[in-house]
């Protein structure tokens, strides 16, 4: 399981122009069944992702294709998580 932080860096001005393609990006992510959750890191530092049942090389690929990361308009981090426990509605973050 990983959690994505995508910061706004030096291009911020570009999202309006990016944004249309960053949520397709995003739908994509879900449609793909790699999502499991988006959101916005307050106050307005930018995005987090949480992405499950990928690789570290396949989502690293995945995070570079989005329009923000290629554009600078957000640095991304990728945090890789083991889970060890988890209440009953997330067991399936286990397997």
């Amino acid at each position: 399981m990983f959690v994505v932080a995508l910061r706004f860096s030096a291009n911020k001005a570009q999202a309006p122009a990016l944004v249309e393609a960053h949520n397709e990006w995003i739908r994509r992510g879900f449609e793909d069944g790699v999502f499991l959750m988006t959101g916005s890191l307050k106050p307005g530092l930018g995005g987090m992702v949480l992405a499950h049942g990928v690789t570290r090389i396949d989502l690293e690929t995945r995070v570079n294709s989005d329009p923000f990361v290629a554009e600078n308009v957000v640095s991304a981090e990728i945090l890789e998580i083991a889970p060890g426990r988890a209440d009953e509605r997330l067991a399936f973050l286990l397997s």
